[in-house]
């Protein structure tokens, strides 16, 4: 065996050196490395890191711009910017939602429904967006709520502007309106103006077409702030830049006129310019308040709108679609005229006429005597369009029919139209593998059968008829338009229409009520009731309301010299017997406003209040009876837009050819006989025969 050596002194320092040597080195290695570490930071990432500190010290917030205002032809809002102290939540930032939520709940006075429309709405956004809890506050409740901040996070209170639209349902479908952006918005953008609390974006209507118009550009405000989100201090601020406004052709007095004339019923009403095309009103009644959509709408608002038999979510001018009954036959008679017919040619009327082995009755069963085309039209015949049609033909028929409007889907910044059917042997080959025959012809005569049109056609129809001119309908104010072009008609053939159609009104037609209060201004129209169902279910008068006939009314005025064109159609109302009053008084707004609001101060005393406040009572009561046990059906904001789109479906073509005669309905009781009127220009237009009745 080895003997061990002794550990001497030397030995043992020799070992310490070595060690020490190896510990310096490696601490030696580590502080280079520190060193190093540091150096990089403090030089080559100063930059970075100055901004980071600069970000903890200074907040950036954006600040959403103002929406532009859409005016009508006078200049007056139809949505506009209001100030407004609102609060908004945060929902990844909220740490306690049920505290938060009773806290705020007794800050802002929070009605129950109103907790529960919040919350849902909590459950269904995503974590970055914000939900709104309350707007419009006074300053007492938004200050307690900003005291109440640092035990209140994700709670964001704000000054700024809301989105208000002064006439409420009246504009409902015209403007449309605005909401928070969805999580698919965001996705298609990636802008943070999105995402930024009480920016708002177009959802429908003008609000949604018009939004890159209408946004502007936001502003930002920079603040020194604590650690804990205490604001030190205001660094500076960057105004934003308005959205730009529109401007319609809209007559805001009489939009709001016309949408609360309707009153009960279930309708709509277009008043055109004759001479430009220019969109003067577009109710759709009854309709929604986009200022409860663009706050966020509540579970009880939603039911009462989704469960309205009247459809409110559906814009009935340019979505309903009806048969548009005898309002077409001036348009046939022009057709007529056009073709070569003379207008003294005339036809005896019993009450009925036969064709190949069916009897095709008139709406008078007595029948009208002998009829000529001007009596035809005042009177409103079926036998004498009955006849004649199946001389001129359809193809004609229908040619004029586009000519004048029906069947078109005209440029309008909406989503979509429905623009019905104009039948014609091609079209009825084509659609149902099946020749036309004589009782198809027949039956388009009167606006029944296959013919289908929307409010807006109607409107259109008459304003062609009215001026002579192509006049197509537009919304956006234009007061450099060129001259809208002739459509070449005859003017003796649209004397002799305009004469018949005065006569309608103002001597022994059927719609003697529609005359106008005003001196010295006629009013010319036609009626029509369109049949819902068949007179083995229902009379189309009375009963259920959803069996009783469509009334419409198309006029313009002045008769002598065509200015203004209207067309009204009011569902299930009885027949045009509730389409022609409402078409009279909206006339007479624009002649004499006076007149026109006295009478309808009067039916609003009868109806309940104004739009708005039925709307109020009857949310009341269904708050009252569903607030407690309301489902939670409510769409979010992703899903509204399709929800509101799907209760505007449109009624479709028929899916099987129909082999009937239509039935045509009543026209309204006729007035007493009185003086027949003449045209104003001497030699224009034939004197309107008054035998026969």
């Amino acid at each position: 065996m080895r003997q061990r050596l002794p550990v001497t002194s030397a030995i043992l320092t020799n070992r310490f050196e070595r060690r020490s040597f190896v510990l310096g080195a490696l601490q030696g290695g580590v502080g280079l490395l520190l060193a190093t570490r540091l150096g990089y930071l403090a030089v080559a990432q100063n930059e970075k890191y100055q901004a980071a500190s600069e970000s903890n010290r200074v907040n950036l917030t954006l600040i959403p711009p103002r929406r532009g205002w859409v005016l009508d032809r006078f200049g007056k809002a139809l949505a506009a910017n209001r100030a407004d102290f609102r609060v908004d939540l945060i929902p990844d930032r909220v740490d306690d939602p049920d505290r938060t939520m009773a806290t705020l709940a007794g800050l802002l006075s929070l009605a129950p429904d109103k907790v529960r429309d919040i919350r849902d709405k909590l459950d269904k956004a995503r974590g970055f967006q914000p939900v709104e809890v309350a707007s419009s506050l006074d300053w007492d409740k938004f200050a307690a709520v900003s005291v109440r901040l640092p035990e209140l996070p994700g709670v964001i209170p704000q000054r700024g502007y809301s989105r208000y639209y002064p006439a409420g349902a009246s504009v409902g479908h015209l403007v449309g309106y605005v909401g928070a952006a969805s999580a698919e918005d965001y996705e298609k953008e990636r802008n943070p103006l999105l995402i930024t609390p009480g920016f708002k974006i177009g959802k429908d209507g003008l609000e949604k077409h018009f939004e890159a118009r209408l946004r502007g550009v936001p502003g930002a405000r920079r603040v020194e702030a604590t650690a804990s989100g205490r604001i030190v201090r205001d660094l500076g601020t960057r105004e934003d830049v308005p959205g730009k406004p529109i401007a319609l052709t809209i007559n805001a007095g009489l939009q709001d006129y016309a949408a609360r004339r309707i009153g009960l019923e279930s309708g709509s009403v277009v008043v055109m310019d004759c001479e430009t095309g220019d969109i003067l009103a577009m109710a759709s009644m009854p309709s929604f308040d986009p200022n409860s959509f663009s706050d966020g709408i509540g579970r009880v608002e939603w039911k009462m709108l989704s469960e309205d038999d009247h459809v409110p979510l559906r814009n009935k001018v340019l979505r309903g679609l009806y048969p548009p009954g005898s309002t077409v036959k001036p348009m046939v008679a022009l057709s007529f005229l056009e073709a070569g017919l003379d207008p003294n040619a005339s036809v005896g009327c019993g009450g009925g006429l036969r064709v190949g082995n069916r009897v095709f009755h008139c709406w008078n069963r007595r029948g009208h005597g002998t009829v000529d085309m001007a009596k035809g039209i005042y009177q409103s015949c079926d036998v004498y369009f009955y006849h004649f049609a199946q001389q001129i033909g359809m193809d004609k028929i229908a040619a004029m029919a586009r000519r004048l409007g029906l069947g078109q889907e005209f440029p309008m910044p909406y989503p979509g139209q429905s623009y019905g059917t104009v039948p014609d042997p091609a079209w009825k080959l084509r659609k149902y593998k099946k020749e036309w025959a004589l009782y198809d012809t027949v039956n388009a005569t009167i606006g029944q059968g296959y013919m289908l049109v929307n409010p807006l056609q109607q409107a259109v129809m008459a304003s062609r008829i009215a001026s002579g001119r192509e006049v197509m309908p537009r919304l956006l104010l234009d007061r450099n338009a060129p001259p809208v072009k002739s459509m070449g008609f005859s003017q003796e053939h649209l004397d002799y229409i305009h004469a018949a159609m005065s006569e309608v009104v103002n001597g022994r037609g059927t719609a003697g009520r529609a005359r106008l209060p005003v001196d010295n201004v006629l009013l010319a129209g036609k009626t029509g009731t369109a049949q819902v169902v068949g007179l083995n279910i229902a009379n189309g008068k009375s009963g259920a309301w959803k069996y009783r006939d469509h009334g419409h009314f198309i006029c313009f005025a002045p008769f002598d010299k065509p200015k203004y064109a209207c067309a009204v159609v009011i569902e299930h109302g009885g027949g045009s017997a509730a389409a022609y009053p409402i078409a009279r008084d909206v006339m007479t707004y624009i002649f004499a406003p006076d007149k026109a609001m006295a009478v309808l101060e009067e039916f609003e005393k009868q109806w309940g209040g104004n739009v708005q406040q039925r709307m109020s009572s009857r949310y009341n009561a269904f708050a009252a009876k569903y607030g407690e046990t309301a489902p939670k059906t409510v769409p979010d904001d992703e899903s509204l837009t399709e929800r509101v789109e799907d209760g505007r479906k449109t009624a479709e073509e028929p899916a099987t050819a129909q082999t009937d005669a239509a039935a045509p309905r009543p026209e309204p009781e006729q007035p007493p006989p009185v003086v027949v009127l003449q045209p104003a220009a001497p030699n224009t237009a034939p004197s309107v025969s008054a035998g026969g009745q």
